[in-house]
């Protein structure tokens, strides 16, 4: 049943298509157009009133049958292959049990298991012994690069049948919550388009042979997208030391640091559960797509566009960057450890002096310490430390675009609907 008063985000209907049409679309363009053949963009693209397709497939790269050779059914059955192994170390490496928070209808909370630091360590031992043997040329680093817009698709195609299935089965939820399931709040406004993207249940589970129940939300979340990121810039790097024989300094800060933020995230794994959106927000194709195609093939960007541009960054300049990712860091961390105390204990002495809003529910908000200086000063230090992912690439390369600006821009588009988003639904949760 739609709930009586609708509140749209993301532009409603029509920009829940337009982002569903656009974004794999975006993609796949962004590969095609930026390219390892004849730069970024293609020439072609720069004179658009004498574009035509025969000027423009020799500068891409288009695969040699056609449309067909977008996706694979061979590199599909390795992803899935891929799948399945995070699904069976999910179910056999040890792992931290803890409870979610209350549900809204029953009142009872959900049991969430996290070990998907350890099983990234687990996948990425036999790489480095693969590499230690092989170097470079390691069979899984070649298939990696040569297949990339196979393993893409593949990846987009599991996101949009995932979404579907979650979407569908969201309508055999029972009033009154007798299975621990229940609907997102502004998942059910009724527009099919609308709901298929934002997610219309809040933790879609599936009960796999074997495997046993897996929740959807924070298995997509904190494992394939975030190990494949590192497996896709590792596979980048080994093609660049394929081709030049080396590796840049450019190259080795971005592989460190990043590997650092997926592996540093999910140490901490079990902080999801009490995130915003993760309490709020249901399983639909804007957390999927995000989370397994978004993520590791857009913040890939600048070590594919590394692989075939070497960029050699100066004493100073590493030094900088790496100073404006570490004070990211800390910013990031320092203030969500700050909210997260304030919520378990307001009356902790750390906040003796701090000034907090009472709200109508009774709740605090933080407004000092972190919290006075900006009003999501946590996404200042996630802004902070997705910077140097881009400046590392430098301000120039290819023929206009370095990779790094794309990159950046899809980050910031997404920071800024995180602050926009909240800021709603804080003003309707609290006021």
């Amino acid at each position: 049943m739609a709930i009586k008063h609708v509140e749209y985000e993301f532009g409603g209907p029509i920009g829940a298509a337009a982002i569903i049409f656009s974004l794999p679309i975006l993609l796949n363009a962004l590969f095609l157009a930026c390219n390892d053949i004849s730069g970024c963009p293609a020439p072609a693209l720069l004179s658009p009133s004498s574009l035509t397709w025969d000027k423009l497939k020799p500068q891409i790269p288009w695969p040699e049958n056609g449309i067909w050779g977008l996706a694979s059914w061979s590199v599909t059955g390795w992803v899935l292959s891929y799948y399945l192994v995070s699904l069976v170390l999910f179910r056999i490496l040890p792992a931290k049990e803890v409870l979610g928070t209350k549900l809204r209808e029953s009142g009872k909370p959900l049991r969430y298991r996290f070990n998907a630091f350890s099983s990234t360590i687990a996948q990425l031992i036999p790489c480095a012994i693969g590499t230690y043997f092989q170097g470079s040329d390691f069979f899984l680093w070649v298939w990696i690069t040569d297949h990339y817009l196979q393993i893409l698709s593949a990846n987009l195609a599991l996101s949009l049948i995932i979404s579907l299935v979650v979407y569908i089965r969201s309508f055999s939820v029972k009033p009154g919550n007798p299975q621990l399931r229940e609907l997102a709040r502004g998942g059910q406004t009724g527009n099919a388009i609308y709901d298929f993207f934002i997610g219309r249940e809040l933790n879609p589970r599936i009960h796999f042979p074997l495997i046993g129940e897996v929740d959807l939300k924070t298995f997509l979340a904190m494992r394939p997208g975030l190990t494949g990121w590192v497996l896709l810039n590792v596979s980048f790097a080994a093609k660049q030391h394929r081709t030049y024989g080396f590796l840049s300094n450019s190259m080795v800060f971005l592989v460190a640091v990043q590997a650092y933020y997926v592996l540093e995230g999910q140490y901490a794994e079990q902080g999801i559960v009490g995130m915003m959106d993760f309490k709020t927000d249901g399983l639909g194709f804007m957390l999927t797509f995000g989370d397994i195609v978004w993520v590791p093939f857009l913040y890939t960007t600048m070590c594919r566009y590394l692989a075939t541009h070497p960029v050699h960054m100066g004493p100073y300049f590493l030094v900088a960057v790496g100073i404006t990712f570490c004070l990211g860091v800390y910013i990031f961390r320092a203030s969500n450890a700050q909210k997260i105390l304030f919520r378990k204990d307001p009356d902790d002495p750390a906040f003796k002096d701090m000034p907090f809003i009472q709200t109508k529910r009774g709740t605090r908000l933080l407004t000092g310490g972190w919290w006075g200086y900006a009003r999501h000063i946590n996404y200042l230090g996630d802004w902070l430390q997705s910077l140097p992912f881009c400046l590392p690439t430098g301000m120039a390369g290819y023929v206009i675009l370095p990779a790094g600006a794309a990159a950046q821009a899809g980050a910031a588009v997404m920071l800024d609907g995180s602050q926009v988003v909240p800021g709603m639904r804080c003003s309707g949760e609290h006021w």
